[in-house]
């Protein structure tokens, strides 16, 4: 018996079996993480210090190289702020970031990339686009442009039922995929 057979719709209407793409989405951010973290092995550098690696050079793409505070920075990765500061400290201590005092508050800390860092961070990007092209091996070309648009609208649904309605679609626009 197939899902449809099974009459279960979700409460937007649709069978239980339109819901699959959720499942891939999962499987396929699980896979590549954990096929990313052999790639960085090497490196010294765990999922968790990467993940803050990644984050604190998007937002030198966007603010420049002035840093975030820790506290931003625990809020963009959903964590606490004494895990965030943890991984902190193992990234200084690695010589990958460094903190800076706040110009605006002195109690406040910047949290800035350090050339060592942005080393890696050149070496991230390079493995990140070997694994795109491995993934999206056998892939025609015309699909991308197609996957790309549907997972940004997800993730801008996503973000507007979390934060409201104006929420979602400033995420589009800054997103490089």
């Amino acid at each position: 018996m197939n899902e449809k057979d099974t009459g279960i719709i979700d409460k937007s209407g649709r069978a239980s079996s339109d819901l699959r793409i959720g499942y891939f989405v999962h499987d396929v951010s699980r896979l590549r993480r954990t096929l990313f973290d052999q790639k960085m092995k090497p490196l010294g550098v765990t999922r968790s210090q990467w993940w803050v690696l990644a984050q604190l050079g998007r937002s030198e793409k966007t603010l420049g190289e002035q840093g975030m505070l820790q506290t931003e920075l625990a809020n963009v990765l959903d964590v606490g702020k004494v895990t965030v500061g943890g991984l902190i400290d193992r990234l200084e201590a690695g010589g990958f970031v460094r903190r800076m005092p706040c110009a605006n508050d002195r109690r406040a800390k910047r949290v800035v990339v350090t050339e060592a860092g942005r080393a890696t961070l050149r070496q991230m990007q390079s493995v990140s686009q070997e694994l795109n092209a491995l993934i999206l091996n056998e892939i025609p070309k015309e699909f991308i442009p197609v996957a790309e648009e549907v997972l940004a609208k997800m993730k801008a649904n996503i973000m507007r039922e979390l934060h409201g309605n104006t929420a979602g679609s400033e995420y589009l626009a800054e997103e490089e995929l």
